[in-house]
């Protein structure tokens, strides 16, 4: 065969593969479209979460919207849950402030065919396929550990919490845990914000303004860790008692980089909606082959809980993480 008539033969091969590949049906569906349900989608942690489940739903050629309370109000997200569900989604990542709010709605959900991932927050006595995120009790223990090296093994510690809330629970426990093996540290005060910083701010002042003896500060969630510091620098008191916060968001990085905290246990919303999405998608689409169908298997085919980390931020490894922050793409609405 002449050169010519070779290349022109190449050529229809290309040809025709690219027309059998246009003709076969794309694995999703213009309609389809997956729900991340936050518990309070003002915080920059739930922003960072945004970003991933976007990207990964640029990357699927997905429909992807996030939807949720702008304050810590369990029975706004539970609605917004519901109104989810209404639209008939491929799909819904959601993480339950109250567990025990969502157990029939999340059920009702799976039993319509829809998969229902947790992510941050678990609600393990559902019928949620799966829950990825952080191993909670490690990250509270991990917290507490940084705190008693700080504190040199003795002193009064105030933790700030939310209590109710299943994952802030397991970190407490977790805490705990550790806080037990050491004689000389003892838990004076376990606060509630309900994820205000102000709420933070204000019961640690109080507490310093009654001469209470406070060595040193935990916060299970993210606002806490502000919030102490803001209150420690109004009382001139700012790096004489160490903070350990939660998470990473601007405001505590911030402080670290004054000194006003003194570390952080991040966690990695980004990756928990990022994959919680890709994990959706291949319930909704059967990808796992294990069983027929999923709906109808006597066993998920996927993981049962995918824990993604953490990792210790203090002044470091803070550029690192602060330059990531600028590197990563921005929420959706804020680019």
């Amino acid at each position: 065969m002449k050169r010519g008539q070779l290349g022109m033969v190449h050529l229809m091969i290309v040809v025709a593969a690219l027309m059998v590949a246009s003709c076969e049906k794309s694995l999703h569906e213009e309609n389809e479209r997956y729900f991340l349900v936050a518990d309070n989608v003002s915080l920059p942690y739930w922003q960072e979460a945004q970003a991933g489940f976007m990207d990964a739903a640029r990357q699927m050629h997905v429909k992807a919207e996030v939807v949720g309370p702008a304050s810590y109000a369990p029975n706004e997200e539970l609605d917004a849950f519901q109104k989810a569900m209404e639209k008939r989604p491929a799909g819904i990542l959601v993480s339950p402030a109250r567990p025990e709010l969502f157990k029939d709605a999340i059920d009702s959900a799976v039993k319509a065919g829809v998969p229902v991932v947790c992510l941050d927050s678990d609600a393990p006595e559902t019928k949620r396929v799966l829950f990825i995120g952080t191993d909670n009790f490690r990250a509270g223990a991990e917290g507490a550990r940084r705190l008693v090296q700080l504190l040199h093994n003795a002193g009064n510690v105030v933790v700030i919490s939310i209590p109710g809330q299943l994952n802030l629970d397991e970190r407490l426990r977790g805490a705990k845990s550790v806080f037990d093996d050491y004689p000389k540290i003892k838990v004076t005060e376990t606060l509630d914000d309900k994820g205000d910083p102000r709420m933070a701010n204000d019961q640690i002042s109080a507490l310093l303004e009654k001469k209470e003896k406070i060595d040193g500060i935990l916060s299970l969630e993210a606002s806490g860790g502000p919030g102490a510091a803001e209150a420690l620098h109004r009382l001139g008191l700012e790096g004489k008692i160490p903070i350990v916060g939660m998470d990473k968001d601007p405001e505590t990085l911030d402080s670290i980089s004054s000194g006003a905290i003194a570390a952080t246990i991040a966690q990695k919303p980004y990756t928990m909606a990022f994959y919680g999405l890709k994990f959706l998608d291949d319930l909704h689409h059967n990808i796992v082959h294990e069983f027929r169908d999923w709906k109808t298997a006597p066993a998920s085919p996927l993981p049962s809980f995918v824990d993604t980390g953490t990792a210790v931020v203090d002044s470091s490894n803070l550029a690192a993480f602060k330059a990531a922050e600028v590197a990563r793409p921005k929420p959706l609405g804020q680019q």
